[in-house]
């Protein structure tokens, strides 16, 4: 038996038959919600899980945080919650995770942040049962992270609860916290879906390798090639490259055949045509095209001509290489009459940055969603998605196919220096290299379905703990006052264009994302820096009117860029949020291009900030118009922020206690709230010296600076702060200071450069990081 929300059900079938009728009733008034996606009504239904998970808004999230509310009370019963709880100073200590790990690598996407990392910022900010929310949730690793606060591995509670304890921090209490997800795009919260609700996983794997054997009899021959000896082998992957013309003698050239170095393994920069010798390099050749007529589209249409050229393939496990023959093209020929399934998605590619305006599909040939794949996997991707769609277990089986989409698909570069030739695309980006790896379906598959078996063993996730909607943050359901916590990940000006990226594999679940409130800088949408601030203030507002007084929210920020730093900083304080705190956070292993390159941001920033409390909020206004309001705020905030930081067996200043940043955030505090300023600068650094304790050119409450003094003593040497950067002049004499000290690269002088933006006012004029330091400074060999 199923219970939920007070219903009961026999089966999750029967539970899942039900809330969709229930979904399909609520749609109308669905449809009138921002961002709502774009599909038909069965294509949402069906991907939807109700009530747990829906393809849309979804309409349960109340009835989830009331359920969850009353059974807070029973924990408190059972000592497992303090009534009155309450968070004073923000989790201030770096924090450096690796993304190696099963749960974060289950299932690829453009950023995510591991879940290990945001588990130190849910128990130092909740207790069991609380609440809490990303609106930004991408695949949903917040979710994750609250339940399995619930049930850690042992390596990563002794690693949290070591780190805790070396900090100093009060011991946290573990047990599972619920959560709420949503994000703006279908294929998101889906996976956000199956990576935070639980599932049979013998039933889910009996199915999968069901399907796969079953795809395998009726079209294996497709990817069988003959061996030297006669015998069948079953090929990993063939490899096509794209056919040129040599501008001197207008000879064709078989890109793979003639540049490409099979010592090295690379592509040669210089090589001779084979019919007129003439020294060539791939930037002077002229690539060819043809003209096919597409069945699906029902056109004909202009694409790279392109010729298998090698073929990978195993026979009793050994593997072996050949060139195509004549039967394996044959093979290919048969399978271009064959009919397609009616699961492809014939839809054609709408107008966005990342194909029409950066990448240019249209001259690769590639205008509709299905033109991202030849005729072999486009055959073979159709009829196991058929298979898995007839399948009525929530959309797991489709979570693991969908997997295989990228990585069947041209944007799969041949990549012979790799491991494998598995999901060898570029990411964050759509890009069509001249060398194709295509892959065979149980080259991808059959390695990812046991690991995925194993994470889905290890997960011990509960029923209910989470709740996931589709949706723009902008506009969230869920009652005021009503999250306990907020994690959230959001994009950040224009390093990833989320929803174009995101349109290849919704085209196959037949929903797309809305685009229109995404919050980036989109040139091609005309969405500007000063519109993106605006969309993410109006967000944080959202954020701010769910999240309960006095509660917390932590923002992870990823950008090299110091405008969208002060965008995202002054969209914060104009939603209401009192910034407390800005660390650093290191997921140790990056992407290709920060591993390679010293100009690539390496390290995110973490800002901590605050919703004032319902009592003080009550008691500001009875003195917001004098001096009262004034030093009750910074009492108020004093409260809020780091007492002692340690960094390095080093006491490190705080620049949030400074009295530059005390009265910035003293004028952001009254301008948002639309109140003339009643003091001066002048006049209020003289205040805070008659009424508070200074240390080291910080600021603290009399009880404060006694701890202070306290830790301090268990680590003498002092970390001055570093200059606050204004204004060109003092970014030079900042950059001056930090790399007299040592030299370093880019990557590492960016996450000090950001933290000295801090005191950033609106007007201030800064040039950005790279151009002071390509003006000012000299870059050695090692690019420091």
């Amino acid at each position: 038996m199923i219970t939920v929300l007070g219903k009961t059900f026999n089966t999750d079938e029967e539970r899942r038959e039900y809330f969709r009728a229930e979904l399909r009733q609520h749609l109308p008034e669905l449809k009138k919600m921002e961002g709502f996606p774009i599909g038909e009504d069965e294509d949402i239904i069906a991907l939807s899980d109700p009530p747990y998970y829906t393809a849309c808004p979804n309409p349960w999230l109340n009835d989830f945080i009331a359920e969850w509310e009353a059974e807070k009370k029973e924990l408190e019963r059972q000592g497992k919650r303090q009534p009155d709880f309450e968070v004073q100073e923000p989790y201030a200590s770096d924090v450096s995770e690796g993304k190696n790990n099963p749960i974060y690598n289950a299932h690829s996407y453009h950023t995510k942040v591991p879940h290990p990392a945001i588990m130190r910022y849910i128990l130092h900010y909740t207790q069991p049962g609380d609440i809490v929310y990303d609106g930004f949730a991408g695949t949903g690793m917040t979710g994750v992270a609250a339940q399995l606060c619930g049930k850690p591995d042992a390596e990563t509670k002794y690693k949290i609860e070591q780190e805790f304890k070396q900090q100093g921090q009060e011991q946290m209490v573990w047990g599972h916290r619920r959560a709420i997800l949503s994000d703006l795009s279908p294929i998101a919260s889906f996976i956000a879906c199956n990576y935070n609700t639980p599932l049979d996983v013998s039933v889910f794997e009996e199915e999968a390798r069901r399907i796969l054997t079953e795809v395998k009899e009726e079209f294996g021959w497709m990817y069988e090639t003959i061996h030297a000896n006669g015998k069948t082998g079953q090929i990993r992957f063939t490899v096509w490259s794209e056919v040129f013309s040599c501008p001197a003698c207008a000879g064709e050239i078989v890109f793979f055949n003639e540049a490409f170095d099979a010592k090295s393994k690379r592509v040669k920069q210089n090589f001779p045509c084979p019919h007129c010798t003439t020294k060539l390099s791939k930037t002077k050749l002229e690539k060819l095209f043809e003209s096919n007529f597409d069945p699906l589209s029902n056109s004909v249409i202009r694409v790279p001509k392109r010729q298998p050229v090698l073929i990978e393939y195993e026979i009793g496990g050994d593997r072996y290489k050949k060139v195509p023959e004549k039967s394996d093209i044959e093979i290919l020929k048969r399978i271009e009459n064959l009919e397609y399934s009616s699961k492809i998605p014939i839809k054609e590619i709408p107008p966005m940055h990342m194909t029409h305006e950066r990448a240019r599909m249209d001259q690769m040939g590639v205008t509709y969603f299905h033109h991202f794949f030849l005729t072999r996997p486009r055959q073979i991707l159709g009829r196991i998605w058929e298979k898995a769609q007839m399948v009525n277990d929530g959309g797991r089986l489709l979570f693991f196919f969908e997997q295989a989409i990228w990585g069947l698909s041209l944007l799969n570069r041949y990549r012979p220096t790799g491991f494998s030739q598995v999901n060898q695309y570029m990411s964050g980006v759509y890009y069509i290299a001249s060398q194709h790896a295509e892959c065979s379906p149980w080259y991808i598959l059959e390695g990812k379905l046991n690991r995925l078996i194993k994470i889905f063993n290890s997960r011990k996730l509960s029923t209910g703990n989470a709740t996931i909607n589709t949706g723009t943050a902008a506009n969230i359901s869920i009652l005021d006052d009503n999250v306990d916590y907020i994690f959230t990940d959001p994009p950040f000006g224009e390093n990833i264009y989320y929803a174009d990226l995101n349109f290849l594999i919704e085209s196959w679940h037949k929903v797309l994302t809305n685009a229109k409130p995404e919050a980036i800088v989109d040139r091609y949408k005309k969405k500007t820096l000063s519109d993106y601030q605006n969309l993410m203030r109006t967000c944080f507002e959202e954020y701010f009117r769910v999240l309960k007084p006095g509660r917390w929210m932590t923002v992870v920020f990823s950008n090299s860029s110091s405008a969208v730093w002060n965008s995202i900083q002054t969209a914060l304080q104009r939603a209401g949020f009192v910034l407390a705190n800005v660390s650093a956070m290191d997921k140790i292993q990056g992407s290709y291009r920060q591993v390679t390159s010293t100009t690539a941001v390496k390290q995110d920033l973490v800002i901590s900030c605050y919703k004032p409390s319902s009592q003080f909020d009550q008691k500001f206004r009875q003195n917001q118009y004098n001096d009262v309001g004034v030093w009750d705020f910074v009492e108020e905030h004093l409260h809020h922020l780091p007492v002692h930081l340690l960094k390095d067996n080093s006491t490190t200043a705080i620049i949030e206690r400074s009295p530059k940043i005390l009265f910035d955030r003293l004028v952001a505090f009254y301008v948002q709230r639309s109140l003339p300023v009643p003091i001066d600068a002048a006049k209020f650094q003289k205040g805070l010296k008659e009424r508070f304790v200074e240390r080291n050119g910080m600021y603290f409450t009399a009880e404060q600076a006694a701890e202070y003094d306290r830790k301090k003593a268990q680590a003498p040497n002092f970390v001055q702060a570093a200059l606050f950067v204004s204004s060109e002049q003092d970014g030079v004499l900042f950059l001056k200071n930090l790399l007299e000290q040592q030299p370093l690269t880019y990557s590492g002088i960016h996450p000090h450069w950001m933290q000295a933006l801090a005191g950033q006012r609106k007007g201030d004029i800064i040039p950005e990081l790279m151009d002071i330091l390509q003006e000012n400074f000299l870059k050695d060999a090692q690019g420091r």
